[in-house]
């Protein structure tokens, strides 16, 4: 059976805040302008994880992200 695990990916473009929160609480984040997006969403991909929703309102990005877990 195929299990899966599951991040989120925040971006509040106006204020320049990025944040990850990752499975076991970890959080990774920082300043978010368009380059940093780029380079979250690269580092989370050659970590396995795939992008599998994104929502959006106003000044807002939402990714909800999966990977398959060994277990």
């Amino acid at each position: 059976m195929e299990r899966f695990e599951y991040a989120t990916l925040e971006w509040l473009w106006d204020v320049g805040a990025l944040r990850a929160d990752l499975p076991g609480g970890r959080t990774e984040g920082g300043k978010g302008e368009y380059p940093a997006v780029v380079a979250m969403l690269s580092k989370l991909g050659s970590d396995g994880w795939e992008v599998v929703t994104c929502a959006t309102s106003a000044n807002w990005l939402f990714w909800t992200l999966k990977r398959r877990t060994l277990r």
